[in-house]
């Protein structure tokens, strides 16, 4: 029987991040793939422009259709703006004690427009990170998280360790941002492993974080561990990225869907 996995996210228009994304990796990655929007976005690879949320109760009643009828293999968790719509995915999941959660804390879209609001991080913290298998947050968003500055591989570390410490769950923190090259960091249950890539040259990153949080969903649902997970979701995305693949007029939607 095919696996299963659910993406909770906002929607992306252009269709390179958010659901649109995560639907394509998870089918990609073999998994049948479902939905539950937490915003509709105007946007593109260049911004977003508007976000209108669904009501609170609204996205209950996606969460009850989906874990009453096709209960997922793995969860993953994508922009949620706002505090109330927080609580609402945490009190679900914790009803349905769902399994397999990868939460990707996104905080500022690839363009730099805010996707979460700044009084949320409090209840994203409080509701979800215990919750959670693995949180996947980029060097700006373990910033928050941690409450500490992140400057080279040794600050990553400690970041990373405060992170999972305190909340219980595994931590793959992402290098880039300068700090790490393509480098990501995974810490869990008191131990550390490094997972080395290679640095792309490509201007194409609308929807990265996306792809590889749904990709590592789509493989621990799969079966695999986490470790091998990670693994499976960079090289995949790693492939997809050296495709270069290239549309719009600027950075352009990497469309993962369509690179391999």
């Amino acid at each position: 029987m095919i696996k299963t996995a659910l993406s909770i996210a906002g929607s992306d228009c252009s269709g390179g991040a958010g659901i649109q994304a995560d639907l394509k990796t998870m089918t990609i990655n073999g998994v049948y793939a479902m939905s539950v929007i937490t915003a509709l976005t105007a946007q593109n690879t260049m911004g977003v422009s508007a976000i209108s949320e669904v009501t609170p109760l609204f996205l209950q009643q996606q969460l009850d259709a989906v874990f009453t009828d096709i209960f997922p293999d793995a969860v993953k968790i994508g922009m949620v703006s706002s505090a109330e719509l927080i609580a609402v995915i945490g009190e679900r999941l914790r009803h349905y004690n769902a399994k397999n959660i990868v939460l990707d804390p996104v905080m500022v879209a690839t363009s730099g427009s805010a996707l979460l609001k700044s009084e949320a991080i409090s209840t994203l913290v409080e509701e979800l990170l215990s919750l959670v298998l693995l949180v996947t947050p980029n060097i700006p968003e373990a910033e928050v998280l941690a409450e500490q500055r992140i400057t080279d591989e040794t600050t990553m570390l400690s970041a990373a360790k405060r992170i999972g410490d305190a909340y219980g769950c595994a931590v793959l923190l992402k290098g880039g941002h300068n700090v790490s090259d393509a480098n990501d960091l995974l810490y869990a249950n008191g131990t550390s492993r490094w997972f080395c890539g290679q640095r792309i040259d490509n201007p194409n990153t609308h929807g990265t974080g996306c792809t590889l949080s749904s990709a590592i969903a789509a493989n621990l649902a799969k079966g695999h561990s986490l470790e091998n997970a990670i693994a499976l979701a960079k090289s995949y995305i790693s492939g997809a990225l050296a495709t270069m693949f290239n549309l719009g007029k600027g950075s352009g939607p990497l469309h993962h869907g369509y690179c391999i």
